[in-house]
């Protein structure tokens, strides 16, 4: 999704056929796909936990949980970025000046999403920017539950209360929009990125988008309990997600594609991410819908998509650098151009994304799992076995 908005955007409006302009206007709106993978990772990171919870067992573990969402994301991200800063210095010929340092210093330690100046690493790769919301997202999630651990809450009243952890992070969400306002000098896109990012906070902060990833959490718990469940309902159910969420992107259609909703929170807040959520309730519960769904096609896009997303923007970009007329669509020959210059675009990214993913980024997820399973050497088991 994110990868058709950054192609549609790129298309000149005036040079759409009319057949295919509400094809490029809905492409537009792939923007909201950042609230799918919020939510889609808020469901399954805390799959887990709830099982957990429910079972009456204790917290999963908590290094664990860290060295497996380290082992997934870092080596792509940071690979991406530094090949994107790289890249940025020699043929973007960007000056290397102390806040492209601060920038990409803050965004390889994952902290880049708490102000303004940080939230883009680097000039020429843009979508890097979600990463750091990603991992506050991370970081909040077991915090949260571990109050309900910590309380012995199981069941349905555990769900309940999940509500009131999201209701808790909307008005932090608030309280960061009262209190945290930004100035207006050099505020707007026409200033550049850091100038976007002006734009887009205080409503685009890592407690708001937590509210999104909450979401999932919470579609995870529902899900765990229906989980034994199969019925034609849950296909009718999830499908009515998918066309709900489809409209809600047609709904935005000619607004801002941040898509500011409640309190401002983006992307369509709460209504994309409730239809995206409902879909994973019920799909997996689902007798025909599921099964359909989850097809080869799916599962390799699923598998390297994280490598799509951090690479695409780059390739965009130096295809139309360094391979003019590479997305020149102004002109009689746009269309025809822009379709020439998206189909490259997207065979590179999923080619690049699909070596990303089977040289660096599986080969390390397997590394990872290697230590979760390596034995406690003999020596410290009888010690952590003798009685005190």
């Amino acid at each position: 999704m994110v990868l058709l908005h950054h192609l549609a955007f790129r298309m000149d409006g005036n040079n759409v056929p009319g057949p295919f302009q509400g094809v490029v206007d809905f492409a537009v709106m792939g923007s909201f796909g950042v609230a799918v993978f919020f939510v889609l990772s808020g469901f399954l990171l805390a799959r887990p936990f709830w099982q957990a919870l429910d079972a009456g067992e204790p917290m999963p573990s908590l290094g664990i949980y860290a060295l497996r969402r380290a082992a997934r994301i870092l080596p792509g991200f940071w690979l991406a970025l530094i090949v994107s800063f790289v890249l940025g210095l020699t043929i973007y010929g960007y000056d290397l000046g102390r806040e492209e340092i601060v920038r990409f210093v803050a965004g390889f330690f994952l902290v880049s999403d708490w102000h303004w100046v940080t939230l883009f690493p680097v000039n020429n790769n843009g979508p890097l920017w979600s990463i750091g919301f990603e991992v506050t997202s991370y970081l909040l999630l077991p915090f949260f539950l571990a109050v309900l651990f910590a309380v012995g809450i199981r069941g349905w009243p555990a769900r309940f209360a999940w509500v009131g952890v999201i209701g808790v992070v909307l008005v932090l969400h608030w309280m960061v929009m009262q209190w945290a306002p930004i100035d207006e000098v050099e505020r707007g896109w026409r200033y550049g990125l850091v100038g976007g990012a002006k734009a887009w906070m205080p409503r685009f902060n890592p407690i708001g988008f937590f509210a999104i990833f909450a979401l999932g959490a919470l579609a995870a718990g529902v899900q765990v309990k229906l989980a034994g469940m199969r019925s034609y309902l849950f296909d009718v159910v999830g499908l009515a997600s998918i066309v709900a969420a489809g409209w809600v992107m047609v709904a935005h259609i000619g607004g801002l594609n941040e898509g500011f909703g409640w309190l401002d929170v983006p992307y369509g807040f709460p209504w994309m991410p409730l239809a995206v959520a409902v879909g994973l309730v019920a799909l997996p519960s689902s007798v025909l819908a599921g099964r359909v769904l989850d097809n080869p096609v799916a599962r390799y896009i699923a598998e390297v998509s994280f490598g799509v997303y951090i690479w695409h923007f780059l390739v965009i970009g130096l295809l139309e650098r360094l391979v003019p007329p590479a997305f020149e669509t102004s002109g009689e020959h746009g269309w025809t151009i822009w379709l020439a210059s998206s189909g490259a675009a997207i065979v590179i990214s999923f080619a690049v994304a699909t070596l990303s993913f089977r040289l660096l980024e599986q080969p390390v997820v397997r590394w990872a799992r290697g230590l979760e399973r390596r034995p406690v050497p003999i020596q410290k088991r009888e010690l952590a076995e003798t009685p005190s």
